[in-house]
């Protein structure tokens, strides 16, 4: 594996030092992830249109599988078709299944509708990742991973918004609106991203590239440890929602916290990202790790708003410390030629996460809530500990 490796420049030239298509990527996923409208909205939408929140539950659990089998399938066509072609594919063919379920009434059309447009909508995710570590020089990773999740939170914490103001004049326009900056990323990544790197060979056996994954030690420790890690991210919109709640606070107070993560994230990130890059991943992964898991697990202990409040910069913090370190560590990791399917096994811990997370979490909320946040703490400390395990590949 390559040492990480260290810098000394300062956030504004690390940032003017990264390549020009870096930035196309950037300001692609900004654009996409600004016009995110229907997800936020598909609960109300389908609840308007007459189905019980039960069913509209179910069409949104059906995108988060869709999320799933993307995760697999991006991985395996950015090594394949490579990195343009396939954000070019996710973002067209994302476009086309929104509009399709505008028009969708029948619930059986809608819930495979909803798979489909998890899968596209999803499909660029480890073609992005990957392109980053394509592009940007191994010094520069860590930041360029940060940049990219900059742009990710700063679409989607200005994205809502406006789908708000749309759904209150149509909720046709969210579907519109979600297939426009689809299709005009889409036109972005044909027209100015690089090609990225095509690894796949006709000589190369079925599924070897996941052999030699599940063989690498290290690596699937790493996503072991990812994986627990996002099942505790995840209670951030279900059981959080409902201790806030019950604790006799509005909807808007939960609002106002799950804010504040965005906000946290928009002004701080970069900065730490370049004082933390300095240090081997390894160590800052587990210790964002740990911070995630305790500071959910101190909401369980958390009765005012405040102190709500000082749980939700906590668990923040843990996630600033480890979200940019972690994408450029799997670049690292991985060989060249299977770098797009890693990163497909890495982003699929996240779909790994939306599942179970608020799945698993609600119920054990319902049964126990004490039960639940402690073991927040338990898997954040887990997945501090596997995140730091040393081993060889030849394990």
């Amino acid at each position: 594996m390559e040492a990480l490796p260290q810098t000394s420049q300062s956030l504004k030239q690390q940032l003017r030092a990264l390549p020009a298509p870096a930035w196309v990527l950037f300001a692609g996923t900004f654009v996409n992830r600004f016009g995110t409208f229907v997800m936020p909205m598909l609960m109300l939408y389908l609840t308007r249109i007459g189905y019980s929140p039960t069913q509209a539950g179910l069409a949104v659990g059906t995108y988060g599988a869709g999320h799933f089998a993307a995760s697999m399938l991006g991985g395996h066509l950015a090594d394949r078709i490579g990195r343009r072609n396939t954000i070019a594919l996710s973002m067209f063919a994302s476009a086309a299944v929104m509009l399709a379920l505008s028009q969708a009434r029948a619930y059986h059309t809608i819930l495979a509708l909803a798979w489909l447009a998890g899968t596209a909508a999803e499909l660029y995710r480890p073609a992005s990742h990957a392109l980053i570590g394509d592009l940007v020089a191994p010094d520069q990773r860590v930041i360029g991973f940060g940049m990219y999740r900059f742009a990710v939170n700063l679409g989607f914490a200005a994205g809502p918004a406006m789908a708000g103001f749309l759904a209150d004049k149509s909720f046709f326009y969210l579907f519109l609106g979600d297939a426009v900056t689809s299709i005009a990323y889409g036109i972005i990544a044909l027209v100015a991203l690089p090609h990225g790197l095509r690894t796949y060979s006709k000589e190369e056996r079925a599924g070897e590239a996941i052999r030699v994954a599940l063989r690498d030690r290290r690596f699937m420790a790493f996503v072991i440890a990812t994986a627990l890690v996002t099942v505790v991210d995840f209670q951030m919109s279900s059981t959080l929602a409902l201790h806030i709640r019950d604790q006799g606070f509005s909807a808007a107070t939960y609002g106002a916290l799950i804010s504040i993560n965005g906000l946290l994230i928009v002004l701080f990130e970069l900065l730490i990202t370049n004082r933390v890059q300095r240090f081997r991943p390894q160590p800052i992964i587990a210790a964002g790790y740990a911070l995630q898991g305790i500071g959910f697990a101190l909401t369980g202990v958390a009765h005012t708003v405040p102190a709500l409040a000082g749980t939700v910069v906590i668990w923040t913090l843990g996630e600033m410390l480890h979200s940019p370190m972690s994408g450029a560590y799997v670049t690292q990791l991985a060989p060249e030629k299977y770098r797009g399917r890693y990163m497909g096994l890495f982003v699929l811990t996240w779909s790994f996460g939306m599942i179970v997370g608020p799945t698993v979490g609600t119920r054990v909320y319902e049964w126990n809530p004490t039960v639940l946040w402690t073991s927040c703490a338990v898997l954040g400390l887990t997945s501090a500990a596997l995140a730091l395990r040393r081993v060889s590949r030849s394990e």
